[in-house]
């Protein structure tokens, strides 16, 4: 069975919550999105991480739609930080018409993030 994005209970809410990215979907999602990405390089043993969390649901979920948020696991998708460069975590990359424009490494507040996607 093919799902559909109308179909799928987690997309009608991708706008507004944090989108799990992985190898497969990551170019897709980031890469070529219409609006301006975070992407949270993360690790569930980080406790920065978990305390970043919060912050960018927040952010998602007022962004209402115009920017999106996922979150890519670096113990699940090496590869992808290995792209990229991240070496630690957490490490928040944004993305404006599918390049890299920003990055923060560490825990920050909203506003820092939310900078980051203005510097594109």
């Amino acid at each position: 069975m093919t799902m559909t994005a109308s179909a799928s209970p987690a997309s009608a809410h991708a706008s507004t919550s944090i989108v799990e990215l992985s190898a497969e979907t990551f170019d897709a999602q980031v890469l070529q999105a219409h609006v301006p990405v975070l992407v949270d390089f993360t690790a569930t043993w980080c406790s920065p991480c978990r305390a970043l969390t919060p912050i960018l649901q927040k952010i998602a979920q007022e962004g209402g739609g115009a920017v999106k948020v996922g979150s890519v696991d670096g113990d699940d998708a090496p590869g992808i930080c290995a792209r990229y460069g991240v070496k630690s975590f957490p490490t928040v990359v944004a993305f404006v018409n599918g390049r890299e424009v920003a990055r923060h490494v560490g825990l920050t507040s909203k506003e820092r993030l939310l900078g980051l996607l203005r510097a594109g």
